[in-house]
């Protein structure tokens, strides 16, 4: 499939997403992707884990939101929220060592409650 077939296409592969960048309601680069998670059963992207306030990889903070707070800003060439960085900075979060966060039913909840958005589950 040729390059110009790849963008054109409603899907994209998970390589494509992970590292996109992601801005806030105001247009400010506010962090990375860095997995997608995605609904074993369903096989429906449920959850984007970002990282925020991380210098080359090291440091700053997790935050796993669902799938539907995120829009594909093709003039920023990267992922918008409908969220700003103070409403991040409150959300629930958690540390690279803790990644295993993400898949857990309370953390998950806080977060879908926090974002007011109904759960998949």
């Amino acid at each position: 499939m040729s390059h110009e077939n790849v963008r054109s296409s409603d899907l994209i592969g998970s390589d494509r997403v992970e590292g996109t960048a992601v801005y806030g309601s105001n247009g400010d680069k506010i962090g990375t992707v860095e997995r997608v998670l995605i609904e074993k059963r369903g096989g429906q992207a449920r959850d984007v884990e970002i990282s925020v306030g991380s210098f080359l990889g090291m440091g700053g903070e997790l935050h796993s939101l669902p799938w539907e707070k995120f829009d594909y800003n093709t003039e920023l060439n990267g992922y918008q929220l409908d969220v700003t960085e103070d409403q991040l900075k409150g959300a629930p979060t958690y540390k690279e060592s803790e990644r295993d966060t993400a898949y857990d039913r309370d953390y998950q909840t806080r977060s879908y409650e926090y974002w007011a958005v109904t759960p998949y589950w």
